[in-house]
């Protein structure tokens, strides 16, 4: 399913999230970041297909929730409160910025940045796929 706004038409937007001044006690559990992660993936209106999620020692996870709709995933700097977070979904049923906004909450993240890029470009004319890079679409600071 495609996503048509402002004219363009594409398939996805992938957010591209930074998170700073989080809490590092959050940061480093991996059982909160796997069900912050789920909840924002269902949050944001997304089918959970799949998960996995790893513990580093000393600290820090990483982990992705696999989306019917594209995936979500995650790595956690908690000895710097840190968090880098990518949100891609396809299709106009979820939104990830309402994953970046629940996730932002989550970490108590007190700065945050996000990029969205539009995925998949889709040629008006021929209804076919443009061969060319994603475009900018949006960029925030809260």
């Amino acid at each position: 399913m495609e996503i048509r706004q402002d004219g363009d038409t594409y398939l996805g937007r992938h957010v591209l999230a930074e998170f700073f001044e989080c809490d590092p006690n959050v940061l480093n559990n991996r059982d909160k970041i796997e069900n912050y992660m789920v909840d924002a993936a269902i949050e944001c209106g997304a089918t959970v297909v799949q998960k996995c999620f790893h513990m580093f020692n000393p600290y820090g996870v990483s982990g992705v929730v696999i989306i019917a709709e594209s995936h979500l995933a995650v790595h956690t700097w908690p000895e710097l409160g840190y968090a880098a977070v990518d949100l891609f979904t396809c299709g106009q049923k979820c939104d990830p910025k309402v994953a970046y906004e629940f996730l932002k909450k989550k970490f108590n993240s007190q700065k945050a940045f996000y990029t969205q890029l539009k995925r998949g470009i889709m040629d008006e004319d021929t209804k076919q796929l443009s061969e060319k890079a994603f475009e900018l679409s949006e960029q925030y600071e809260s």
